[in-house]
């Protein structure tokens, strides 16, 4: 039995959703799809430069599976470039987050934020005291 497939996190939601090549008619394009989660891949590793490690971890996949998302997401850009396609970035399995998360320490009162996807913190960032709790999740 194949295990489910678990949703992916991504950080920004896609306000462009269409690539074309320039003077060419829709109606004669053929065209790749990208999904959401494919082309938060390419922002993370590509665009902001992180290692297949930090952005597995941004998304909530491990790196081997991080790995498998950027190699198909590059496949699919790299035949719309060289083939003269579109790109529909649709679809994949995909939760938007846009979130930090604020942390209070029980001992000195201290609040702080974690962006979302980076681990619960092991100390307070001002006493050094493993007594804290999360407070809230916010935009």
């Amino acid at each position: 039995m194949v295990r489910p497939r678990k949703d992916r996190i991504v950080k920004v939601n896609p306000d462009v959703c269409y690539f074309k090549p320039r003077g060419i008619p829709m109606i004669d394009l053929d065209e790749v799809m990208l999904t959401v989660d494919e082309r938060e891949a390419i922002r993370l590793a590509d665009l902001l430069g992180l290692s297949h490690e930090n952005a597995g971890k941004q998304m909530g996949v491990s790196r081997a599976t991080f790995g498998r998302i950027i190699q198909h997401a590059r496949k699919a850009v790299a035949d719309a470039l060289i083939n003269g396609k579109a790109i529909n970035i649709e679809g994949g399995h995909f939760r938007i987050v846009n979130e930090h998360r604020i942390f209070t320490c029980r001992a000195c009162n201290q609040q702080w934020e974690e962006p979302f996807g980076t681990g619960r913190p092991k100390n307070c960032p001002s006493c050094s005291e493993k007594n804290i709790h999360r407070v809230s999740v916010k935009d």
